[in-house]
């Protein structure tokens, strides 16, 4: 796997030293690049229907048009192949015409699990994001300089891709970042989901560029109403004389930490995002290869949660 990993890092320092010269790409790599990611597609078993996670916590059904891999086999995706640190995930979704080394990869969706205790939705309907918003920028701006010191890119939150909006009823929570690192010309579509749980919360995550913002707008209901904890697990199985309160509320989930915890691709790059990005970098150029210079391309990008902003 690791070979795999060096192999797509390699072609794409291959690709953007050439950035300006495409002739400098052979058929030939192109064939081997497609007939190998083809290979490690094949090796994969997704997942339909009724799913339990998490040894009964919550049930996924999977959404139409979308399939699913397990935990293990998603180890191997998010370590692996994109390079990202070992850490505890549910698995993870993709479109059914999609998969996790296709060059036509939109977004996918990583489930995560944070038993942080019973988040109070109390305040939920008394929040002013664009205060919060204001906040979080304020933030972002007064990190970057250490963030720069350190050697990382700095990172700008433009602003709400989508408004944060919870459902009381559902105890469901989403919102989306759109946020700029360094000099990139296309800004990051950060997408998160929160589903409330009596012990602790289930997370669903996706970055792309923000050309996938109306995509993914298409799939959010369907994904959104895709989990549900079990009984037991349930908001509504808060017992307040022996479980935990989280020492946060909603407010919290969305500002406490703008990156931290964003899920699988959260974007904290090191070394001017080439070894980073290298396979996204890779994915995106021979994909203006194949399908010519006008589609639009989508960068898959990767984490690191030990920054905040």
């Amino acid at each position: 796997m690791k070979r795999i990993l060096l192999l797509s890092i390699y072609f794409a320092f291959t690709v953007l030293y050439a950035q300006d010269k495409e002739e400098e790409i052979s058929s030939k790599e192109l064939t081997e690049y497609i007939k190998k990611m083809d290979s490690i597609n094949k090796t994969f078993k997704f997942q339909h229907g009724e799913i339990q996670l998490k040894n009964g916590l919550a049930t996924l059904k999977v959404p139409k048009g979308m399939k699913f891999l397990d935990s293990k086999q998603s180890h191997r995706v998010l370590e692996d192949l994109w390079g990202n640190p070992p850490q505890e995930t549910l698995g993870l979704l993709f479109n059914e015409k999609e998969n996790p080394v296709s060059l036509n990869l939109t977004y996918a969706i990583e489930i995560q699990y944070e038993e942080e205790g019973y988040v109070s939705d109390k305040e939920a309907s008394e929040i002013d994001y664009d205060e919060m918003l204001e906040n979080m920028q304020k933030s972002a701006n007064d990190n970057n300089k250490e963030r720069i010191k350190q050697g990382y890119q700095p990172i700008e939150l433009v602003g709400w891709a989508e408004p944060p909006y919870y459902d009381h009823t559902a105890k469901k929570l989403y919102w989306a970042k759109e946020m700029k690192f360094g000099d990139d010309d296309t800004n990051t579509l950060n997408y998160n989901i929160r589903i409330l749980g009596r012990k602790g919360y289930l997370m669903l995550n996706a970055i792309g560029e923000m050309n996938v913002l109306d995509k993914f707008n298409k799939d959010k209901d369907k994904i959104l109403a895709s989990v549900n904890f079990n009984e037991g697990h349930k908001y509504s199985n808060f017992n307040s004389n022996t479980d935990k309160i989280a020492a946060y509320g909603i407010g919290g989930l969305i500002a406490g930490k703008v990156l931290a915890k964003a899920g699988f691709f959260a974007v904290i790059l090191k070394f001017g995002k080439i070894i980073f990005l290298a396979i996204a970098a890779f994915f995106g150029k021979f994909r203006k290869l194949i399908f010519g210079k006008k589609e639009e391309v989508t960068t898959v990008t990767k984490r690191d949660t030990t920054q905040d902003i």
